[in-house]
């Protein structure tokens, strides 16, 4: 079974539920899976992604949240694990966590804060492919977050070990690189999986090939971006661009006021949405204002979303 028959095109970030003193709220966490499961908004779960804000989270609630994951989506959707941490040694602790139970795929982040090299960053994947034989890896590049770009060069030679299978590329800063990753993969392996991280990407990285999206906005238009996909893959250009504005323009809007991560005021959409109590996004993040969800409520409200 090849990784789009399995996983599909829409890999969704779970957001985090949190209570008043920021803790977790699980019980908020399956409501939200038996939710998205039910609407079908994705094909697949990705648990303590950046939406999931995992770099906001210790290592047993990343863990609890995974076990969470796998109990409600159970029978219903597929569940990847978010296992990147800034040391190669906490991602293998964190990535066997995901493997004893039962998670077959790992979306691993470039590691943050340190800036490697691109031989650190090589040197990293493959000391946790090598831990994890039977785990399945999707490299993650987010240079926006994590300081460094993974180059395509670094990627033919990760492509070359046999569980790193592919890789989510956040496709705002240099959305063509995804051709660069195709280009460099191509003939190192046929296989290899490249997923678009960005909403607002969705159009320009399918074009280039890009087989599916890794979406936070799919918790609002799942059902918009699955529309999407068929129609580039009919041939019906001027309907993807229809369905493609409003999500652009939703996505854009939780950007406001120079925000890098959009969880502020996605949150607080996505609670509108779908009536589900998520909570603000965790400190140091600061919560929208009611200037910002003017804006996205506006918006929300005109495209028929509220």
């Amino acid at each position: 079974m090849t990784f789009k028959e399995k996983y599909g095109q829409i890999l969704l970030p779970l957001i985090t539920p949190y209570g008043e003193n920021e803790e977790v709220k699980y019980d908020t966490y399956e409501e939200l899976i038996n939710y998205l499961a039910k609407e079908d908004l994705c094909d697949t779960f990705i648990v303590t992604g950046t939406t999931g804000e995992a770099s906001l989270l210790t290592f047993d609630e990343r863990v609890k949240l995974m076990q969470t994951a796998v109990k409600a989506a159970a029978g219903k959707k597929p569940v990847i694990a978010g296992t990147g941490c800034a040391s190669t040694k906490e991602t293998i602790a964190l990535t066997k966590e995901a493997a004893k139970l039962g998670i077959e795929v790992c979306m691993i982040v470039v590691p943050f804060y340190n800036k490697p090299t691109q031989e650190g960053i090589y040197r990293h994947y493959k000391a946790i492919a090598e831990a994890c034989p039977d785990t399945k890896i999707l490299l993650y590049n987010i240079p926006i977050f994590v300081g460094v770009n993974l180059e395509p060069e670094t990627v033919a030679r990760l492509a070359a070990i046999d569980n790193i299978i592919g890789i989510k590329d956040e496709a705002g800063i240099n959305p063509t690189q995804v051709t660069d990753f195709f280009l460099a993969t191509k003939d190192v392996d046929p296989d290899f999986v490249i997923f678009n991280g960005d909403d607002i990407m969705l159009l320009p990285t399918i074009v280039q090939g890009a087989m599916g999206l890794v979406s936070g906005g799919a918790h609002i238009f799942g059902h918009e971006i699955r529309e999407i996909f068929k129609a580039f893959e009919n041939g019906e250009n001027e309907k993807a661009k229809e369905l493609f504005v409003p999500i652009y323009r939703v996505c854009k809007s939780t950007g406001q006021n120079g925000r890098i991560l959009p969880n502020s005021i996605l949150r607080p959409a996505i609670e509108l949405v779908t009536g589900i109590k998520l909570g603000p996004a965790r400190s140091p993040l600061a919560p929208a204002t009611e200037e910002e969800m003017a804006v996205t409520t506006a918006i929300l409200k005109e495209i028929g979303k509220l």
